[in-house]
C-alpha cells in the first residue's frame, strides 16, 4: 500500500520555539479520493513536505491508523526557554493605602511597600489606569492589591486626573470651558530620589582628563588686578576659545582621582567656581563674571557650559552581571557618608556602568589574630559586611557618581561595592 511520510514544521514566535514533527501516514490512496484532493493542496500551500513511496504490496483496502512521532526534546526546549519569575517581596507591615505627600520620593514610597524598592517599576508599569504610571502627584491615593498572586499598586483614575490638574495650576481647582490638550510638567510629579542631594553633580562636569584641563582657556588677569574674583568683575582670558560660544563655565583643577587597587589615574576633579560671558574675542579675550559659586582665582579654566537638564525620574535596577568596584572619593565628607550623600566609584562607562545601576556597599572586615589556635597564630581576615546600597546617577568614562539610598552603618572611603545578592 502507499506510504506517505509527512514532515511538518511548526513555527513559533522565535527560532527556539520552532519544532519539527515527523508524521508517517499509511493508508490506501486509491480507495480514498479525499486524500488525493488534500495532498496537492498541502503541497501547493507549502504547509507539508511529502515524499510518497510505493511498498511491495497493497492488498489491504482498509485504512491504517495514523502514527505520529514527536521528539521528546520539544517539551524540554519549551521549558528551558521559560524565563524565571522575579520574586517581589512585600513588607509584612506595609500600608494597604498611602496618600502621596509633597516631599515624597518614589524610592521612599516603594520602601513602605517592598523589601526591595527597586522593583517598583515591576508593580507600577502594569497599571493601565493612567498614561504614565511612574508619574504620581501629591494627593494621589495608592492602593496595594494582588493580581494573579502578584502585588500591584493602583491609582484611582479620576482622582489622579484631579490632583494632576491641581499640581499643574498651583493647587487651584480649574473648570474647563472647552476641550483642550494639556501636558503635565515633569517637575510637578513626585521625583524618584531627592534632587537636592545630587543637583550640583548633574549640571556641571566634575571629572575630566588632564589633556582637557591643559588645553582649556584660563583666566590670566582681572581689570582691578584682584587675585580673588567675584561676580560682575571683568576678567581676561588666554587660550584657544571657541568663538561659536559666548558663555562658559569656570572650573578649578582639582586632585587626581586614582584607582585604589591599581593606582591608575582615572581622571581629574574639576571644581565648579562660576560662569563667564565673553565680550570680546582677542588675545587676551575680555569676559565678565556673571555668577560665582565660590571665589574665582587667577588660573581657573573655562569649559563649555553644560545645558543638560536634571532628570526627575530614575529607574533603579540591578546590573545583569557581577560588578566589583570600590569607593575612591567621599564628596563633601571626611570620614564617612550616610543616606543621601554622594560617593565617587572607580568604574565608569567603559566598565558597563549605567545610570540607575544599584550596587551594595561592603565594609572591609578587620584583620585579627587568632590567639586560641595553638597550632597557628597567623592573622585572620574577617568577612566584609554589607553596609548599604548606592545608585549610580552620573557616569563618565572611568568614574561614576553614586548616591547612597540605604545605609545600615557608616560607609567609608575604599569600601567595596558588588552586585546586590538577596
Amino acid at each position: 500500500m502507499p506510504h506517505i511520510s509527512a514532515d511538518i514544521k511548526i513555527a513559533g514566535n522565535t527560532k527556539n520555539e520552532s519544532q519539527r514533527v515527523k508524521i508517517k501516514i499509511k493508508m490506501n490512496i486509491s480507495n480514498t479520493p479525499e486524500i488525493r484532493n488534500i495532498v496537492p493542496f498541502f503541497l501547493l500551500s507549502g504547509l507539508l513536505t511529502i515524499t510518497v513511496g510505493l511498498t511491495s504490496s497493497c492488498s489491504s483496502s482498509e485504512p491504517r491508523p495514523v502514527a505520529i512521532e514527536e521528539p521528546a526534546e520539544a517539551t524540554a526546549t519549551a521549558e528551558e526557554t521559560e524565563a524565571p519569575k522575579k520574586e517581589i517581596r512585600v513588607k509584612p507591615q506595609h500600608p494597604r493605602q498611602y496618600t502621596v505627600k509633597k516631599g515624597d520620593t518614589l524610592w521612599g514610597i516603594s520602601s513602605l511597600f517592598l523589601k526591595d524598592p527597586w522593583y517598583w517599576p515591576e508593580i507600577w508599569q502594569k497599571n493601565q489606569q493612567v498614561e504614565n504610571p511612574h508619574l504620581i502627584f501629591p494627593g494621589d491615593v495608592l492602593t496595594l492589591v494582588y493580581v494573579n498572586g502578584q502585588p500591584q499598586i493602583l491609582v484611582n483614575e479620576s482622582q489622579h486626573k484631579e490632583v494632576q490638574q491641581k499640581s499643574e495650576d498651583g493647587g487651584l481647582p480649574v473648570k474647563k470651558l472647552s476641550p483642550s490638550v494639556r501636558t503635565s510638567p515633569l517637575e510637578a510629579s513626585i521625583p524618584s530620589i531627592p534632587g537636592d542631594a545630587i543637583r550640583q553633580f548633574l549640571t556641571k562636569p566634575r571629572v575630566v582628563s588632564k589633556e582637557t584641563l591643559d588645553k582649556a582657556p584660563y583666566i590670566v588677569g582681572s581689570e582691578n588686578s584682584n587675585l580673588i574674583l567675584g561676580s560682575d568683575e571683568r576678567v581676561y582670558i588666554r587660550g584657544e576659545i571657541d568663538k561659536e560660544r559666548v558663555r562658559f563655565s569656570v572650573f578649578r583643577p582639582g586632585k587626581a582621582l586614582r584607582d585604589p587597587e591599581t593606582n591608575e589615574t582615572l581622571g581629574y576633579e574639576a571644581i565648579y567656581t562660576g560662569e563667564v560671558r565673553i565680550t570680546e574675542y582677542d588675545d587676551p579675550a575680555s569676559a565678565d563674571l556673571t555668577y560665582t559659586e565660590r571665589e574665582v582665582l587667577i588660573g581657573d579654566r573655562l569649559l563649555p557650559e553644560d545645558r543638560s537638564k536634571m532628570e526627575n525620574l530614575y529607574f533603579p535596577h540591578v546590573p545583569d552581571r557581577d560588578v566589583t568596584a570600590q569607593i575612591m572619593e567621599l564628596n563633601e565628607a571626611l570620614t564617612g557618608v550616610a543616606q543621601l550623600q554622594v560617593v565617587t566609584i572607580n568604574k565608569g562607562e567603559r566598565d558597563g556602568m549605567e545610570v540607575g545601576h544599584l550596587l551594595a556597599t561592603y565594609a572591609s572586615g578587620d584583620t585579627v589574630r587568632d590567639r586560641h589556635n595553638k597550632r597557628s597564630s597567623k592573622p585572620v581576615k574577617l568577612p566584609n559586611e554589607r553596609s548599604g546600597l548606592v545608585m549610580i546617577f552620573k557616569t563618565f568614562d572611568q568614574v561614576s557618581y553614586a548616591i547612597t539610598l540605604e545605609s545600615k552603618r557608616v560607609i567609608r572611603n575604599y569600601d567595596y561595592l558588588h552586585t546586590p545578592r538577596f
